[in-house]
This record gives C-alpha cells, sequence and structure tokens, in this order.
C-alpha cells in the first residue's frame, strides 16, 4: 500500500517462501505435486472406506473424517499460493485472508480434535473390548464428530471476530505463502493484547485439551497392553495404534515447530515448519494408513482390480 499511515489496507501481500524466480519455480511445483497427492491420497481412503463393508466400522469411520478434513486444510492454503504464482502476484484481498484464517482455525482444531477422539476409539477397542460395540455405536460416533465440528467453528468464529475488530494501516506485506494469524496480527496498528491473550489462552487449552485425552488414553493403553500375557496380543493391539501414533507425533510435532519459536523473529526454520504442517502432514496421512493397514490396502486393491 501506499506511504500513508491512515490507509487502510484493502489487501495483503503474500510473499511467498522465496524472493528468487528459480527457487518459486521449484516451490511451484512441489506444491502442486504434494497437493495433488494430497487430494487424490486422501480421495483413495475415503473412497476405499465407502465401498468396502468391511471398513464400516467407528475407527474407519473415524479415519474417513479426517481425510475428508485434511482435503479442506490443505485446499485453504495451497491453491491461493499456486493462482498467485501461475498469475504473477501476491496479493490477497481483506475478505479472502480473514476467511483463510477463519478455516484454517477451524480445520487445524478439527484435525486435533478427530485425532483425540481416534485414539478415544482405539483405548475402548483395547480397554474395554467387550463393550466396544456398545460403547462405540453409530450414534455415539456421528455425535462425537458433530460435537467436534460444533466447537472448532465456535473456536474459529471467536478469533476471525477478534482479527477484524483490528485496524491494518500501510502495512501489508505477510512473509509468508498464506495468511498466517500470528503474522498478520503483527500488521495490525492497533492494539492486539486482547487478541495475544485469546490466541495462547483459548487457543492453549483448544489444542492442549486433545493431547492430554490422547496422552491418557495411550497411558491406559500401554497399561492393558504390558499386562497381556501373550506376545501375539501385544503386536495385535500395537499394530492397531501404529498409524495413529505416527499421525499424531507428525501432526504435533510440526504444531511445536512452528509456535516455540521467539515472538520476534520469523526464519527459514518456520516457514519449513508451516509447510510441513500445512501441507506435508496431509499429504502423508494417507500413506501412514495405508501402508500400516492391511484393511486399507485390500479395500484399495479391490478398488484398483475393479477400475
Amino acid at each position: 500500500m501506499g506511504g500513508d499511515n491512515h490507509t487502510t489496507v484493502t489487501e495483503f501481500l503474500l510473499l511467498g517462501l522465496s524472493e528468487e524466480s528459480e527457487q518459486e519455480e521449484l516451490v511451484f511445483g512441489l506444491f502442486l505435486g504434494m497437493y495433488m497427492v494430497t487430494i487424490s491420497g486422501n480421495l483413495l481412503i475415503i473412497l476405499a472406506i465407502s465401498c468396502d463393508p468391511r471398513l464400516h466400522t467407528p475407527m474407519y469411520f473415524f479415519l474417513a473424517n479426517l481425510s475428508s478434513v485434511d482435503i479442506c486444510f490443505s485446499s485453504v492454503t495451497v491453491p491461493t499460493a499456486l493462482v498467485n504464482h501461475m498469475v504473477g502476484s501476491k496479493s490477497i484481498s481483506y475478505t479472502e485472508c480473514m476467511m483463510q484464517i477463519y478455516f484454517l482455525f477451524t480445520f487445524v482444531t478439527l484435525d486435533n480434535f478427530l485425532l483425540s477422539v481416534m485414539a478415544y476409539d482405539r483405548y475402548v477397542a483395547i480397554c474395554h473390548p467387550l463393550h466396544y460395540t456398545l460403547m462405540m455405536r453409530p450414534r455415539v460416533c456421528v455425535l462425537l464428530v458433530a460435537i467436534s465440528w460444533v466447537i472448532t467453528n465456535l473456536h474459529a468464529l471467536l478469533h476471525i471476530l477478534l482479527m477484524i475488530r483490528l485496524t491494518f494501516c500501510s502495512h501489508n506485506a505477510v512473509p509468508h505463502f498464506y495468511c498466517d494469524p500470528y503474522l498478520v496480527m503483527k500488521l495490525s496498528c492497533t492494539d492486539t493484547f486482547i487478541n495475544h491473550v485469546t490466541y495462547f489462552s483459548e487457543g492453549g487449552m483448544m489444542f492442549m485439551t486433545p493431547f492430554v485425552c490422547i496422552a491418557v488414553s495411550y497411558a491406559y493403553i500401554c497399561s492393558k497392553v504390558l499386562k497381556m500375557p501373550s506376545a501375539q496380543g501385544i503386536r495385535k493391539a500395537m499394530s492397531t495404534c501404529g498409524s495413529h501414533l505416527t499421525v499424531v507425533c507428525l501432526f504435533y510435532g510440526a504444531i511445536l515447530g512452528i509456535y516455540l519459536h521467539p515472538s520476534s523473529s520469523y526464519s527459514l526454520q518456520d516457514a519449513v515448519a508451516s509447510v510441513i504442517f500445512t501441507v506435508v502432514t496431509p499429504m502423508a496421512n494417507p500413506f501412514i494408513y495405508s501402508l500400516r493397514n492391511r484393511d486399507i490396502k485390500g479395500a484399495l486393491r479391490k478398488i484398483i482390480l475393479r477400475s
């Protein structure tokens, strides 16, 4: 925008990950390839679960929801970056930026909640196998997902309402390929104290609550597994949790890589962590589940043979 400090910002400039044209071409190719793999991989997981009656169980119902959210999560940021590169523009309108922030809050938090629900499902399956059908009946599964959607949308609504009350003046350059809410807040020419307090308190609670649920669930699972008499039972129990644990570690590792950095700086390391979080993680999830799961591989094999 212009040099007038009182000019209201109507758009933001997404500077991307590199200012060199050769590197931008490489980044564009990588993003396009990973986005296509993300969409196709997660759609295959959803298709396999939908078409195979053996996979109509709570565990795979939650996995299908996770794949749907991963598609939406990746689609919030990557297409905008790809389109901007193709048209030679770095701009994103104020409205589009706020919408991007809203859906980022929604789908990141929803991913978090679904991973927690999946951990609870594994806890019931291993620690209370005789009551699994009753405790995880279809109505309960749908209710858990619906509650997750409601809470995450209320969470996103709170933060976007606090965001739109801010005034943005002359500075509108975001050193990223999407509207990172923390970086956008730093551009405001009005007081952001309430935003920061809410961002780290309420946001921290929304992050920590599912994480604690996952940790408690796996603490009970480990306690139960250690009491199993046979090695075969232990292997069977852990095989049902291996894929989920891998996804959990990737998800929370990427989050820690983004938010455990000094507030006054934004380095290449932070940018790489953001790429892993927004692009690599949604792409990796279907591979993690399909490569470690015989039922998924069998369902995918049937779909390929039919086609």
